[in-house]
This record gives C-alpha cells, sequence and structure tokens, in this order.
C-alpha cells in the first residue's frame, strides 16, 4: 500500500510483520537489533515473533534469515516484538509537501518507568522480553543528522505523554510507565529532498511528528490493554 502520493515508500501489514519497502535507499537512524544506528537501508521490517523464543539463533541472525528469505533484497532495519499485529497503527499526514508517516505496534507485557530497578544487573546483560513499543517514523523530507536525533527525542517524549494519558502503571514501581523494557524506534528520512533542519517543539515538523507518534501510540496501546484485559477476562 502506497503511504504518499510519489510512492517513495510502501507498506504491508500481515499477521506476522509490518514491512516498509523503500523505492531508493532511505536514511534510517534507529535503536533496532539488525543493522541498527544510521544506515543507508532499503527495508524496515517490525517481524512478530513468540513471547519466549527458542531458538539458537541470535535476534539479528532470525531477522537477516527472515528478510532473506522472503526475497527482500537491499539493507533491512529490523525489529522484533510479541505484541500481536492486531495492534498495528498507521498515521500520516502531509504539509507544504513533505509527508510525514508514523507505523506502530504495541505490546504491554513489560511496560517500565525509567529508573525502575533493572533485572538484569550486569553491564553486558541482554533482555529476553519481548513485549515492546515499536514505532517507525518515515519522512519525504530529507533530515539533517541533527534534525534525525532530535526527531528520536519528540518520539520518545510523545510515546511518554500517550502513556501517561493511558495511565499504563510500572508494575515494578506501580507509578506510571514510559516504555516498555525493550522499546525500539526507527527514523527514516528520504535523500535529496526538501531539506529539514529542526524538528522540535517549536517547529511544525516537530508538531505534526509528536502529534502523529502520540495519537499511534495511544491507540495502539489501548487496543493492547483492552485486548489483554479482554483475555483475563475470559480466565
Amino acid at each position: 500500500m502506497p503511504l504518499d502520493n510519489v510512492a517513495q515508500f510502501s507498506f504491508e501489514h500481515l499477521p506476522q510483520h509490518v514491512h516498509v519497502r523503500f523505492e531508493k535507499p532511505f536514511t534510517v537512524v534507529s535503536s533496532a537489533v539488525l543493522n541498527g544506528g544510521m544506515v543507508q537501508a532499503s527495508h524496515i521490517v517490525n517481524r512478530n515473533v513468540p513471547l519466549t523464543m527458542d531458538s539458537p539463533e541470535r535476534p539479528e541472525e532470525s531477522l537477516a534469515r527472515y528478510c532473506c528469505d522472503h526475497g527482500w533484497q537491499g539493507k533491512a532495519v529490523g525489529m522484533m516484538t510479541a505484541a500481536s499485529m492486531d495492534s498495528f497503527v498507521m498515521k500520516e499526514e502531509t504539509h507544504q509537501g513533505v509527508s510525514i508517516a508514523v507505523l506502530v505496534t504495541a505490546g504491554l507485557s513489560n511496560a517500565r518507568r525509567v529508573g525502575d530497578p533493572a533485572e538484569y544487573r550486569q553491564m553486558s546483560d541482554e533482555p529476553d522480553e519481548l513485549g515492546t513499543i515499536n514505532i517507525i517514523v518515515i519522512t519525504t523530507a530529507t533530515l539533517i543528522p541533527a534534525a534525525m536525533i532530535e526527531s528520536i527525542l519528540i518520539v520518545t517524549e510523545a510515546k511518554v505523554a500517550a502513556l501517561q494519558k493511558a495511565n499504563i502503571l510500572s508494575p515494578i514501581s506501580n507509578e506510571v510507565a514510559t516504555g516498555t523494557g525493550t522499546d525500539s524506534v526507527a527514523v527514516a528520512s528520504a535523500n535529496e529532498a526538501r531539506r529539514v533542519a529542526f524538528c522540535g517543539k517549536h517547529v511544525l515538523f516537530g508538531e505534526v511528528l509528536g502529534r502523529l507518534v502520540f495519537e499511534a501510540v495511544l491507540e495502539s496501546i489501548q487496543w493492547e490493554f483492552y485486548a489483554q484485559n479482554s483475555v483475563e477476562s475470559m480466565d
């Protein structure tokens, strides 16, 4: 499904994954387990996996094989989540020729407040939990590197605001959660397009980005919250 009228990128939403395909590589900065950091990518994938994975493969190896099995050629940025793909929400707006799209899936099984005591006590430990809030942002603008980092700040603030609005609590501290222990974010920016140098709260780009992320995360976590409660009420 095209996400904007010049078809620079498209996505598919299936029970197994959300897959974004770029017509030409985009600059992507992310915390993803596969090709995280800043890369030129042809794909972003958010893959659904079981809550407890029993596999000898490392997550990045499993994701790389998954992309290969689907014939997705070119570099892929990959995330994993145990959250249902039914929690998927997409929001998009275009202003002054610049499109911003936000794609979210949400799981709340390991909600945490920043600063909660960690379960893993070694600095090099790697968590196994997979109940993540995964956020993908795509824009047809060209964000300078500093703006890409600033956009992650806006995404994070918007996510926290949505969790506060929904009153999602950390089971560790019983305070309002600020995320889960394994959230991931990716921001993808077109190359050689309209240049955007700032995306903070004083500028239109930051306003639109923050609002779209807030709305998408709130809608996604509300679906997840009610889905969890419905299952518990049937037990």
